[in-house]
């Protein structure tokens, strides 16, 4: 059963690419009724089914529907705010992350542990299916792209700013995976095993105010906080990776993690919507999830032959060469001068 999570991931890894360039003329609210429908179709089958192949074919689907939502959400909330609101917009659709990681997690473990996990895959239908009537009633729609607007993902590649945008990406998310992944390990072997609930917390509380300030800045200070973002967390990693014996800098640190952190999934979706549109958002939605697994893997080996003190001096290392890309690309991807109004 442990295998649903890498199933999932691979389902929207594959797929959001394809499905997005597919999908680039269908009207934005049915799009993501469909994605919905997708997802509260699986969680169902997962929760009845008691056929093992069938539920890794739900989990796929259910990867598949997460990751067309995602590839589209950004472009639809910008479509949906006026020129100089949609960075908020983007700050405010992207703020769902942190909160679903602090409440969701929690209480799904909860529910799964008292009552069951086929509970909880059916409380996440019902979930779905009030989103959807929501979708429904609330949601104004907005037209796909017309055929003669479209640019192909390959093409996209080609368009100034996006390949940085992609790089920064992989290498930030798989950096923030490797150490995320295994914190409760990495504050078991300092002797904090016990503070790990405490420490998710404070770094879900500073990464809603990262969300709150980026989201009230992002229009004009994309760059500055892509930096500022970058630094927080590298000086995070190095306080992690020097001081861990001391309880409240370690504290400190998993502080200006979520504060460096939290604004991270805005400012680079913001930044490849602006540098190529939705063919280089469902990239990046590719790419996240690839250096989610990837942090996973890179992580458990690094454990394996390094220890866990090996996790923050990594972050360290990968946080190098995100840093010069993003001071590198000040005249498209992270440009110096951002426009006051987009497209």
């Amino acid at each position: 059963m442990g295998q649903v999570v890498t199933i999932y991931a691979i389902g929207t890894a594959l797929t959001a690419i394809p499905l997005s360039a597919a999908t680039a003329g269908w009207r934005r609210k049915r799009l993501l009724l469909t994605a919905m429908g997708g997802f509260a179709l699986a969680n169902t089958v997962t929760a009845f089914s008691g056929d093992y192949l069938l539920i890794m074919v739900a989990r796929f689907v259910a990867g598949v529907a997460a990751g067309l939502a995602w590839a589209m959400l950004v472009g639809y909330a910008r479509r949906l705010a006026p020129d100089h609101l949609q960075g908020k917009a983007i700050a405010l659709v992207m703020a769902g992350i942190p909160v679903a990681l602090s409440l969701g997690v929690p209480a799904g473990t909860f529910i799964g542990t008292y009552v069951g996990w086929r509970v909880t895959f059916t409380l996440m239908s019902l979930l779905a299916l009030v989103v959807i009537g929501w979708i429904l009633l609330l949601a104004p729609e907005r037209s796909g792209q017309h055929p003669e607007g479209r640019t192909s993902v390959l093409r996209a590649l080609t368009i100034p700013g996006v390949v940085p945008v992609l790089i920064v990406t992989l290498v930030f998310v798989l950096a923030h995976t490797i150490l995320y992944t295994y914190i409760a390990t990495f504050l078991d072997g300092v002797g904090m095993g016990k503070a790990v609930g405490f420490a998710l917390l404070l770094f879900g509380g500073a990464s809603l105010v990262s969300i709150w300030f980026v989201g009230n800045f992002i229009d004009r200070r994309l760059r500055a906080l892509t930096i500022a973002s970058v630094i927080l967390v590298a000086v995070a990693a190095a306080m992690l990776a020097v001081l861990a014996g001391i309880p409240a800098l370690v504290y400190v640190a998993v502080l200006l993690w979520g504060l460096g952190w939290g604004g991270v999934p805005t400012l680079l979706q913001t930044a490849a919507t602006d540098a190529g549109g939705d063919p280089a958002q469902a990239m990046l939605v590719t790419l996240w999830n690839g250096a989610m697994a990837g942090g996973g893997v890179i992580g458990g080996i690094l454990l394996d032959m390094l220890g866990t003190t090996s996790f923050p001096w990594s972050v360290l290392l990968l946080l190098v060469p995100v840093l010069v890309v993003v001071v590198a690309a000040r005249s498209h991807g992270f440009p110096v001068k951002y426009p006051t109004s987009t497209s």
